[in-house]
């Protein structure tokens, strides 16, 4: 008897693959406000992010093991949460500005792609692989993510109930984050709010949460890559946000825009939102497709990469506004 087994081919699930670069450098991720202030603004962030990539690119090649390092730069542009001047006044003036640092900006995102892409609702999908880590000791009395649209590091203070007839009240307790040492850091994130009408903003931890699992390779759609970047090929940029591709490569020499780890550069007022991304991405199913191809081509160019995906996750803050 044979020991074969057949299958329908359409059955298996594919996961599409993506080029990965060892390191994805964010040179920035600024509001309207701070482009409204004008290129002064923008001058001074890149002088502040310049000496700091070439630590990132330096740290990244000897993890290398001295070898050249695939790295690739990035920006994010908030055209999301409040819609202002156009790409093809701002994204010229961005450039110009990074130029004048000494820096390129390989590719250039727009924050409204993590929301949705095209007609893939990727916040959404994003959100639907939220897997709670329970507290330990807890019995289920908070209601789950899906319902509130908060979600926690840890172990709520318990909500204050009236005492039952001839029952003392439960005496109040600090929340407990679930991976303390020693002393908590409790972290309560809210991930998105629905209007009257029932129209859901998504928040910016959220979003930047979605971010980083495109910049790691690891964000997909029935298996589809999702944010993939899309070649400038226009003298100019348009004078609309929508019609500026979601994720734009502006070089062509450019490694690739995933890697297997990633950087930014922020001034330290996005500390508060980058730490509620790491509390965020410790709780997300990641397609699991995805995480073995980056594990096995890792493994294959002896790249190390931690279990963890927040762990592939790092920052660097400076002071300023």
């Amino acid at each position: 008897m044979s020991d074969a087994v057949f299958r329908e081919t359409a059955a298996e699930p594919r996961t599409q693959s993506v080029p990965l670069a060892h390191l994805s450098l964010e040179l920035g991720h600024l509001y309207m406000e701070d482009f409204e202030a004008g290129p002064e603004r923008l001058r001074a962030h890149f002088a502040e992010v310049g000496p700091w990539v070439a630590a990132a690119r330096a740290a990244a090649t000897a993890r290398a093991g001295g070898k050249r390092a695939r790295i690739s730069t990035c920006f994010l542009v908030d055209d999301y949460f409040t819609r202002f001047s156009t790409p093809a006044e701002v994204v010229p003036m961005l450039l110009a500005e990074a130029e004048r640092a000494g820096l390129s900006v390989d590719y250039l995102a727009r924050e409204s792609g993590c929301a949705v892409t095209g007609k893939v609702p990727v916040a959404e999908a994003v959100a639907g692989r939220i897997v709670e880590s329970p507290p330990p000791g807890s019995y289920g009395l908070r209601p789950p993510a899906a319902q509130t649209g908060w979600l926690a590091n840890g172990e709520r203070s318990p909500v204050a109930r009236a005492p039952q007839a001839m029952k003392r009240a439960t005496a109040w307790q600090p929340p407990r984050e679930t991976a303390a040492r020693r002393h908590s850091v409790f972290l309560d994130v809210e991930l998105w709010n629905d209007d009257a009408d029932g129209h859901r903003t998504w928040s910016c931890p959220f979003l930047a949460a979605v971010w980083q699992l495109a910049r790691l390779g690891l964000l997909r759609n029935e298996g589809e890559a999702v944010l993939a970047p899309q070649p400038h090929i226009a003298a100019g940029f348009p004078d609309d946000w929508d019609e500026l591709p979601t994720l734009l490569r502006l070089n062509d020499r450019a490694d690739p825009f995933a890697a297997y780890r990633t950087c930014s550069v922020l001034p330290n007022r996005f500390l508060p939102v980058e730490h509620a991304v790491c509390v965020i991405l410790d709780q997300i199913e990641v397609d699991p497709g995805a995480l073995l191809q980056v594990a096995e081509r890792s493994g294959r160019e002896r790249t190390p990469v931690p279990a963890s995906v927040a762990d592939r996750v790092s920052y660097v803050f400076y002071a300023g506004p």
